[in-house]
């Protein structure tokens, strides 16, 4: 591999926070022999089936989050795993659950498991934050929303992992009853949570 070539390559690497995907790589005008050169020479690791990133980097802090957020850059991670990354949930995501739009197909990832929960309209697209993880831009939504989804999906989840991660919302005090009656409306469980929220708030 011409040494020239190694190098440009490492440099866009560098420049796009030190991570990305082989078809953005080769876009920008590597070449799959360099890549899998760099890959070979153990400067480039592999973190999931189309997806490298520089060896001397420190080590990910959230490889699974900073992959799916890499492979399905319109997902937003939701209901568990968003849970765990605001730390309102002792669970430990055994899957990065992600929201996507009804009608789109489940991406192929065989790395990390991924579970898709379908959204529509104000559903879908209110209380999304972006936040970098590990260099990559992720989507996630905001804790008050994500207590409001876990009430949606509480037959999935169940009623002890919700409550919990109320409870810690409102010791944490990550934010207002009313952002919580805001989305609870947006989402039609208003009915479902007034109750809680009464006696816990």
């Amino acid at each position: 591999m011409p040494a020239n070539a190694k190098q440009a390559a490492l440099a866009l690497f560098e420049k796009h926070n030190g991570t990305m995907r082989t078809r953005q790589a080769l876009a920008l005008g590597i070449h799959p022999r360099t890549l899998y050169g760099l890959r070979d020479e153990g400067l480039l690791e592999r973190v999931s089936r189309g997806v490298y990133r520089l060896a001397s980097l420190a080590p990910l802090a959230n490889p699974d989050l900073a992959t799916v957020a890499l492979r399905v850059p319109r997902a937003v991670i939701c209901l568990i795993s968003a849970l765990d990354y605001h730390e309102l949930t002792t669970e430990i995501p055994r899957e990065v659950q992600i929201a996507l739009p009804r009608g789109t197909r489940t991406p192929n990832i065989d790395h990390p498991p991924i579970r898709v929960f379908r959204f529509t309209g104000d559903a879908l697209t209110a209380g999304v934050m972006e936040v970098e993880l590990d260099g990559v831009t992720a989507r996630v939504y905001d804790p008050s929303k994500t207590v409001v989804d876990c009430f949606r999906f509480r037959n999935k989840l169940g009623m002890e992992v919700v409550l919990d991660a109320l409870s810690r919302w409102r010791d944490g005090r990550i934010g207002k009853p009313a952002d919580l009656l805001h989305y609870a409306r947006l989402c039609r469980v208003e009915r479902v949570m007034l109750p809680y929220l009464e006696a816990l708030l």
